[in-house]
Order: C-alpha cells, then sequence, then structure tokens
C-alpha cells in the first residue's frame, strides 16, 4: 500500500513539473500562492518561534546552574539550536497544519465538485495548474520564514532571559556572537527546502485523489497533515545525517 501510493505521488509530481500552457497565468498564480502561503503565516510563525525563544533560554539556563560554565553558553545553545532544529522543524509542522489542511481541502473540494475533471475535459493539465504554483511558492516562501523564525527565536531568547533575570543581556549576546558556524544556517535552509516542497506536495497529492464528498474531503485533510508531519520529520533525520 505504501509503495502504491508512493507511485502514484511521483506520478502525480512528474504531471505538476511538465512545461506550462501559458507562463503569464502561472506566475500569477505562484505570486498568489507566495502571498498566502508566506504572509499568511507570517503572525503565526512570528508569535510561535518569539515564545519557544524566550522558554529555551529559560530551560538552558535552569539546566546550567554550575559556576564552571560561563553564562555566555545559553546564548550560544540557544542560538544553535534553534538554527539547526527548531526554527526549521517547528515552523514546518505549524506549516503543515495551516497550509497542508488548506491545500487538500482546496483541492479535494475541487476534486468532488468536478471542477479538476472540467479542467482536464478543456485540455489543462490540471495538476500543473493547481499543484505547480503551490510547490514552487512553498519551496520559496518557507526558507524564507524559517529565518524569520531563527531571529524571532533568537530575540524572543533575549527578551526572555533578560525579563527573568536568567541571563544578561551582555552575556546572551556574546553567546550568540560567540564560535558561530555559518553552515548551521545553509543546513537551515536545506531543510526548509525540503519542508516546504513537503508541505505543498504531500497534501496536494490527498486532495487531488479524493474521492466522495465533504466527509472524505475532510478526512483527506487530517490524513495529509499526518502523513505530511511524519514525511517532515524523517527527511528532517535524513538532511541532519546526511550533512552533519
Amino acid at each position: 500500500m505504501i509503495f502504491h501510493h508512493f507511485g502514484k505521488y511521483v506520478l502525480l509530481l512528474r504531471k505538476v513539473f511538465k512545461k506550462p500552457e501559458k507562463w503569464k497565468i502561472y506566475s500569477k498564480e505562484i505570486f498568489h500562492e507566495m502571498n498566502e502561503i508566506g504572509i499568511g503565516s507570517l503572525g503565526l510563525i512570528v508569535i510561535i518561534s518569539t515564545f519557544i525563544g524566550a522558554v529555551m533560554t529559560l530551560q538552558i539556563a535552569f539546566q546550567l546552574v554550575s559556576d564552571l560554565i560561563p553564562p555566555t553558553v545559553i546564548g550560544q545553545i540557544n542560538r544553535d539550536s534553534n538554527i539547526l532544529e527548531l526554527g526549521p522543524t517547528i515552523s514546518a509542522l505549524v506549516l503543515m497544519g495551516k497550509v497542508g489542511s488548506a491545500i487538500s481541502s482546496q483541492i479535494g473540494s475541487m476534486r468532488v465538485t468536478e471542477q479538476i475533471d472540467a479542467l482536464e475535459i478543456m485540455g489543462i493539465n490540471a495538476p500543473g495548474y493547481l499543484i505547480l504554483p503551490k510547490v514552487v511558492a512553498g519551496a520559496v516562501m518557507v526558507p524564507a520564514l524559517v529565518i524569520i523564525a531563527i531571529f524571532c527565536a533568537i530575540t524572543g531568547g533575549l527578551i526572555g532571559g533578560t525579563l527573568s533575570g536568567a541571563v544578561a543581556p551582555s552575556d546572551y549576546i556574546q553567546g550568540i556572537q560567540g564560535g558561530f558556524n555559518g553552515f548551521t544556517v545553509t543546513v537551515a535552509l536545506v531543510k526548509a527546502f525540503f519542508f516546504g516542497f513537503i508541505i505543498t506536495s504531500v497534501p496536494a497529492y490527498m486532495g487531488f485523489y479524493v474521492r466522495g464528498g465533504a466527509l472524505e474531503v475532510g478526512q483527506a485533510g487530517t490524513k495529509a497533515v499526518v502523513i505530511g508531519c511524519i514525511s517532515i520529520l524523517v527527511s528532517d533525520y535524513i538532511i541532519t545525517a546526511l550533512m552533519l
């Protein structure tokens, strides 16, 4: 069953990346989806990332109670953990719940109301027209959202640590600046790119092949979020194992 669905998924992607009929129409849809995925999710990502950074600072300060460990380590650990793991992965899981369910429901509703059949009768490449703009927008906007999430998490750690008195602002800033490895940002962006592809393509597949009515569309949305979250965690492990 797994290989059956994976094969259908690959065949669908093959249709998705066929040469578009009119680039002008596709480019308009791409910018629309970039606005929906990126701008529409910006507020949620900012709020979640800021509080995650603040909580991480408090937890790290609680664990590092030894006098032998300098307080600057708090900022360094918070920075690296948010860049490598928390920023990309948690942002992707949140976006899968918000964006993925919306994509699955949208395409699934078009399937059960026979709008996709109408597109195919008119000779339009329905997978390309409906899914390609979403995939391109996800691959572009999710890395941008991850960069914002990392910045907000580090800033939230500074605010949370300062307000709680867990770490002095000067020590936290010194920890952020010390021992920085730029390759960690590359790893985060590679993860974000693949996560953006998964967030858009997996729900689109679930919605494109849904059968039935409104109940089945809702079930497909739930399955899309579950399968997408698992795919994100598996790809996170694979990318980490290959790049680090």
